[in-house]
């Protein structure tokens, strides 16, 4: 995209135990005519959880800061998906199928599942996700099959809460002992904060065998022509006074960091399931595919973050005056349009976690299905779903956070690990 995009109109609204394997997925069921009956509902009670974890979110004290909320959207809608498709049968589980009887409500399975998961990752927040439920159950008939689901949705819940109670993600992050050689991470300006998620990488994935299994290979030397170039592009158009830098790539680096990247895209798929009139299936799908695969990125993105430890750009820039690459020329003073995120360079976390996004959401609408992106009040549009992560990656370039090195290992992981996903679920 880079110079050739449109900036647009301004709209509103935009982590398995520790020790086991991948999840053994179930197989396809038929559908009997009573479970298709109970599985008659709406998508839109999905997005309206998915908002909800969103709201909780909002509030920086709502979870250690040490835990990436990738893991509480994958728990909140695998178990929704599980407790949808224990009744309906119509796909194969993702990790749990609870014994359900003839004429359970699939939507209030759901809303039960979602509520417990919720109360169980945030207990402080519990008055306000009771109330959500009580909305929720409240447009259900009462009787038998309504009370069926919301066991059934319990027990997922339960089960999933369980399972995932010692996957790594509450372990204390070890300490980062910065290097001092060329290319080595070390915290960067202004304030050179403790770098976050160092654990992450171990944490156990929901469908990956490891962090490690799609890991990207290493990086060009920083000592390199490929590095210099990569690098130089990031001193030209990521610099804070930047006269490369096109108005609209600038407002392109200001939106792509107005909000974490995982949020911007739910609420991309919120709209899609939305405009689309999805049906609860439909929606348990499309979320727990997208939020699944934004977790695993997650885990494997920081698995490569740590095992590479590159340096950031406004670091090798800082430092260019040293000598470690000829073709780089340094300058002290460099500082790039955005603050820097305080993790190593590569991969890309936008580039990663945007392509396995985007390879989800395609799967299920199309390449080419046009979007209205919205973050923080600002919307921009584009042709594709990938236009829409190209964007997302490029965006860390003009920022002054990221190479085009980091980006396409990025983009690279993101795809492999969405497309597994999509195999097994």
């Amino acid at each position: 995209m880079g110079g050739k995009q449109k900036t647009l109109a301004i709209l509103a609204g935009a982590a398995l135990a520790a020790g086991l394997t991948s999840p053994a997925f179930g197989s396809t069921t038929a559908h009997s005519p009573a479970q298709r009956t109970a599985a008659t509902g709406s998508g839109m009670s999905v997005v309206e959880w998915n908002r909800e974890l969103i709201t909780i979110l909002g509030d920086p004290k709502a979870q250690p800061s040490t835990v990436q909320p990738t893991r509480s959207f994958a728990l909140l809608q695998a178990a929704e998906y599980d407790a949808v498709v224990s009744i309906t049968r119509a796909g194969p589980a993702y990790v749990f199928s609870v014994s359900a009887p003839g004429g359970a409500r699939a939507d209030a399975a759901a809303d039960q599942a979602a509520h417990d998961v919720l109360v169980a990752l945030y207990p402080a927040k519990r008055a306000g996700v009771d109330q959500r439920l009580s909305s929720q159950l409240s447009a259900i008939p009462g009787g038998p099959g309504k009370q069926a689901g919301t066991t059934v949705g319990a027990e997922v819940a339960r089960r999933l809460i369980s399972l995932r109670s010692d996957d790594g993600s509450s372990a204390k992050p070890p300490r980062f002992d910065p290097g001092d050689k060329a290319g080595d991470y070390r915290p960067t300006p202004p304030a050179f904060p403790a770098p976050v998620f160092t654990n992450w990488g171990s944490v156990k994935p929901f469908v990956l065998a490891s962090g490690r299994q799609f890991r990207p290979a290493a990086p060009p030397a920083v000592s390199g022509a490929a590095y210099a170039t990569a690098l130089n592009e990031v001193k030209s158009l990521g610099s804070k006074t930047s006269t490369t830098r096109t108005p609209d790539q600038t407002a392109a680096a200001k939106f792509w960091a107005a909000a974490p990247v995982w949020n911007v895209w739910n609420q991309v798929a919120q709209g899609l399931v939305t405009s689309q009139n999805a049906s609860l299936e439909k929606a348990v799908t499309v979320f727990a595919r997208l939020d699944l695969s934004l977790a695993d990125t997650a885990i494997a993105m920081y698995d490569a973050k740590y095992a590479y430890h590159v340096w950031r750009p406004v670091t090798a820039i800082r430092l260019g005056g040293t000598h470690y690459n000829p073709s780089i020329v340094g300058d002290p003073h460099w500082t790039p349009l955005l603050p820097t995120a305080p993790d190593p360079s590569y991969p890309g976390a936008h580039g990663a976690l945007s392509q396995a996004a985007a390879t989800t959401l395609a799967g299920f609408y199309g390449a080419r299905h046009h979007l209205a992106v919205t973050s923080k009040g600002v919307t921009r549009t584009f042709a594709g779903f990938q236009d829409t992560a190209t964007e997302a990656w490029l965006s860390r370039i003009w920022s002054g956070q990221h190479t085009s090195l980091d980006n396409r290992a990025g983009q690279q992981l993101g795809t492999q690990v969405a497309d597994f996903v999509a195999r097994h679920l």
